[in-house]
């Protein structure tokens, strides 16, 4: 009896164990909370908050604007020194890449500073340059407010913790907004030539 017992308790301990597991790793397809956070995306997407940007060029933009476009998201703040040039490198390359959708407004390529105090549209501007980002189809802009950058920070899951030598550590990827303005997928940075491919596969 008390081996009978025994085994009953390990075998109840197992299947509590993998039920959690299961759980917690979004039915063993997550093992990381980024990699859940991209499955929740696809399940079920967000909608983009209605944020009012300021663009490079001082304009602004509300971003049920772009209602009817896919948009490439990303966040950056113009003083990094490592994702951000990455990114900034990135978007150039995309621009030639998927030229055509980007020239006839069905592609806009969206990058959003989450260091609107020291990201004026003039340090907005000078980071597109520094890439030789053309006009057509790329847009640097900033929040106009604290509260609209919360917002669109929790809804596209970009952590930003300050260093302490006046930068940030932040995640990267490249977010993809659908033309019913809803976040529909995360891609890696790091892989223009993939994401292009991604987009041309939606692209109509």
């Amino acid at each position: 009896m008390p081996i009978l017992r025994t085994l009953l308790a390990s075998t109840l301990l197992l299947a509590l164990g993998g039920a959690v597991l299961t759980v917690a790793t979004d039915g063993f397809q997550a093992f990381t909370s980024e990699t859940a956070r991209r499955l929740a995306v696809q399940r079920d997407p967000p909608p983009v908050p209605t944020v009012l940007l300021e663009t490079q060029s001082g304009a602004r933009l509300d971003l049920t604007e772009l209602r009817g476009r896919w948009v490439l998201v990303d966040f950056v703040y113009t003083r990094c020194l490592t994702w951000c040039l990455a990114l900034g490198g990135e978007f150039a390359q995309l621009q030639d890449q998927l030229a055509a959708p980007l020239a006839d407004g069905r592609l806009v390529l969206l990058s959003i500073s989450f260091d609107p105090v020291h990201d004026t549209p003039a340090e907005l501007a000078a980071y597109r340059q520094r890439f030789r980002g053309r006009d057509h189809g790329w847009i640097v802009a900033r929040p106009t407010s604290t509260d609209g950058l919360q917002q669109l920070l929790r809804t596209f899951g970009v952590t930003v913790v300050p260093d302490r030598m006046g930068g940030y550590v932040h995640n990267a990827a490249i977010q993809v907004v659908d033309p019913q303005g809803r976040l529909v997928l995360i891609l890696d940075a790091g892989n223009p030539q993939a994401v292009a491919q991604t987009m041309r596969g939606k692209l109509p």
